[in-house]
């Protein structure tokens, strides 16, 4: 595989100019060579006669990296980082040898990078490389933003990218197979950032070499069916850009032509994509002509159209009709003399900046796979926030690489200058991904987090039970508090308790302990809290239905077969709202007794016969106020505090062991299990006078229950209704469910019916959605 642009040193790429001041002066370029010379003589001993699990000679590999980055104009001291990081693999306590004999800087620089290959190849073992084997769209996703996120020190990312192309050629010159999970990896993750970063020279090779390992056939068919070699090609693009660059000036616009071949890669996807033959691929050789005006636009096609024969059908006017993400631009497909297609794309800098930085970006619609070319959008939250880094850094450093050469050309001192506002892009660009951390499982899977969070979050973003189950943490091997925050490039591993029923604490929820930062780990740890809320109130509700059913000696009902008569999907929805009290029991007891068959009327004639006619009719005790009992005279009677009877309630006697008779309504439940269990103790009573010795009218202490809506004034309002109709409260209790309040009064009253109007009124108050008797 030849090399190409990389085989001599060119101008450096603008991302590398992120990675430090190339050397300013003929004194700092000659340190610097210094530098590189010391660090390939530090590292010689080490490297010599090792080689990497790839196969490859571990000095090589070095050499092969430094030439790399070489290629792309590092800076020497950047190239001698290179041997650095590799030595480090074969001493003890790295970090300290070197900081000692080169500086901090690069000591930082190999802790960091080793770190990153000691995860990247974690996570790669943990693949395997089965023949189908493929990294999942989401992995590749967080990859890309942890090889960007890492370090503010974008040398670790550019290490790393020089390190995968020296490995695929390794594997490539020693015409050896390379695992499918390693080229896969570099066609996926390494390919996709060096072109977000504007690396184009290791793109494009990143891709045909992984291309070349994954699909070895169709790399040789296309490779054949082009029938030009690579230098060939770009030598073909170049001599074209040369000559129209020439046809616009010699007509007087100036333009800046740009050209490139499209690469095997690249060719074979759009092949696939838009399931076209090669010879219908046009833009296997491309220019691109970049002029100021839209009038310039359609004269530099004009001219175009003049040197070349154009194709009409592969005309397309998107300046007049833009795309529906803003693109404009002119596209045209010419053939030269020996009848090779080039398409040209024809924009100005300003539609060009668009294109490059804004929705309509080209490397958006690159990265989309097949899916792209039929509509679907490849950008997202991460491709815009990338965008952006793209237009407030790296085209600024375009922009300041340009002033920068005309400043030189006017003399030093406005070099200085310009180089301030270098730094200034650069430090704009720091901070992207300021607000994720990305950690790491102990199989080197990736973990996208907040920022600030804690060994916590991390269990519940892994899985919810994990989160549940949490108990403890190790960071990078050692044990941290559960509201340790974590940091990028930690390994985190969950302790997690035995008992699979184990649950969360009270605690996290308490946002100044610091346990949770995850909105999502929160809702998680607020749902396991309701659901056990609702499990114990379900509790509740069985145990009270099924001591019902005891007590009526119907234990062998089906549950589900009640709940579904009494309107309910299952036994477990009538259990909650029996234990949160919002479903009485008596309607159970009703669907369980059968209603009483009617009377024999010849049975209750010869009752009537039989009983003797009621006698002095009265009761002695006050608290029975206006009840009399049949047959009796002078007897101690009281109303019963469970059903608190009112006239003109249908009301029952019932006789206790020392305290009289006591007076039930009829539809008592309590009065009828007693009733049930002694039937000799059922004594007939009726309601008698209704005034109180002092002539007054006597009253009744009832309960009543309102259900309602909660909101400002409701109290005021129900109070306002019984006061209307002269009704006292003498007492109020309220229970509040969220936003629906019970309350319970009990007021006084002498009639029941006249009671019941006043409950209409207060059933029509807003908000109120029910008012009856308990």
């Amino acid at each position: 595989m030849k090399t190409g642009l990389l085989d001599a040193e060119g101008a450096a790429a603008p991302i590398v100019a992120l990675t430090g001041a190339q050397a300013a002066g003929s004194e700092a370029l000659a340190a610097e060579m210094t530098r590189l010379t010391r660090a390939r003589a530090f590292a010689e001993p080490l490297l010599a006669g090792r080689r990497f699990d790839t196969g490859e000679d571990a000095l090589a590999h070095a050499d092969g990296v430094a030439a790399i980055l070489w290629g792309i104009g590092a800076s020497p001291a950047m190239r001698a980082a290179a041997y650095l990081v590799y030595a480090s693999d074969f001493l003890n306590k790295p970090e300290d040898v070197i900081a000692q004999a080169f500086g901090e800087d690069e000591a930082s620089l190999v802790a960091h990078t080793r770190k990153l290959v000691q995860i990247q190849r974690s996570a790669r073992d943990s693949l395997g490389d089965t023949p189908d084997q493929s990294l999942r769209a989401d992995q590749v996703e967080r990859v890309r933003k942890m090889l960007l996120a890492f370090s503010r020190d974008l040398r670790v990312v550019l290490l790393r990218l020089a390190s995968r192309l020296q490995t695929l050629r390794h594997y490539a010159n020693s015409k050896q197979d390379c695992p499918r999970v390693l080229a896969s990896e570099s066609l996926q993750v390494f390919a996709p950032l060096a072109n977000r970063l504007g690396i184009w020279q290791i793109k494009w090779e990143l891709e045909d070499l992984s291309f070349r390992f994954l699909q070895p056939q169709a790399y040789r068919d296309i490779a054949r069916a082009l029938d030009e070699k690579r230098v060939e090609r770009e030598q073909m693009v170049e001599a074209a850009r040369q000559r129209l660059a020439d046809e616009l000036a010699a007509v007087g616009l100036r333009a800046q032509v740009q050209g490139r071949p499209k690469h095997l890669y690249s060719i074979w996807k759009k092949m696939r994509g838009k399931g076209l033959s090669l010879d219908r691929i046009f833009d296997v050789r491309a220019l691109r002509v970049i002029v100021a005006t839209v009038e310039d636009c359609y004269a530099a096609l004009a001219r175009v159209h003049e040197v070349w024969r154009a194709l009409p059908e592969e005309f397309d006017d998107y300046i007049a009709r833009p795309k529906a993400n803003g693109y404009q631009s002119l596209h045209t497909v010419v053939l030269d003399e020996q009848g090779r297609s080039i398409e040209i794309q024809i924009r100005t800098a300003d539609m060009h900046e668009r294109a490059e930085s804004g929705v309509a970006a080209h490397w958006a619609y690159k990265e989309a796979g097949t899916k792209g070319y039929a509509g679907v959008s490849a950008a997202g939250d991460f491709e815009a926030r990338v965008a952006e880094a793209r237009k407030t850094v790296l085209r600024q450093l375009l922009a300041w690489e340009r002033d920068l050469a005309q400043a030189e050309a006017e003399g030093p001192a406005g070099a200085a200058g310009e180089g301030g506002e270098a730094r200034s892009g650069a430090a704009a660009g720091q901070g992207l991904f300021d607000d994720r951390i990305y950690v790491f499982t102990p199989q080197g899977a990736i973990i996208d987090l907040p920022a600030g969070a804690t060994p916590v979050d991390f269990a519940y973003t892994v899985h919810t039970t994990l989160g549940h189950r949490c108990r403890g943490a190790r960071v990078d091997g050692a044990m941290v508090p559960l509201n340790t925050p974590l940091k990028s490039g930690q390994t985190v591993e969950v302790v997690a308790a035995k008992d699979a029923l184990a649950g969360p604490s009270m605690d996290w929820l308490n946002p100044e302990l610091g346990y949770l930062q995850s909105p999502r780990a929160r809702a998680k740890v607020r749902a396991w809290f309701n659901a056990l809320a609702q499990q114990q109130t379900i509790a509740r509700g069985r145990e009270a239905v099924e001591r019902l059913l005891q007590r009526e000696g119907r234990t062998a009902v089906k549950l589900d077969d009640l709940a579904a008569q009494l309107g309910f999907r299952s036994a477990e929805a009538l259990f909650e709202v029996v234990g949160k009290d919002e479903y009485s029991l008596r309607h159970i007891e009703n669907l369980l007794r059968p209603a009483a068959p009617p009377p024999d009327a010849d049975a209750l004639l010869a009752q009537r016969i039989a009983r003797s006619e009621p006698t002095a009719l009265k009761s002695t005790a006050s608290g029975g106020r206006g009840v009399m009992v049949v047959g009796m005279d002078s007897l101690l009677t009281q109303l019963a505090r469970c059903c608190k009877p009112a006239p003109p309630d249908d009301i029952g006697g019932y006789v206790t062991r020392g305290k009289g008779v006591a007076v039930h309504r009829s539809d008592c439940s309590n009065f009828r299990q007693m009733v049930g269990r002694h039937p000799e103790r059922r004594i007939d009573v009726e309601w008698g006078g209704q005034r109180s010795a002092d002539g007054r009218d006597a009253v009744y202490a009832v309960d009543v229950a309102v259900q309602a809506h909660d909101r400002p004034g409701l109290l005021r309002d129900i109070c306002d209704a019984f006061a209307k109709d002269k009704t006292h409260v003498m007492a109020m209790q309220t229970q509040t469910h969220g936003e629906r309040v019970d309350i319970t009064l009990t007021v006084q009253t002498s009639d029941a019916t006249r009671l019941g109007q006043v409950l209409q009124r207060v059933a029509q108050l807003s908000g109120v959605r029910h008012a009856r008797r308990r």
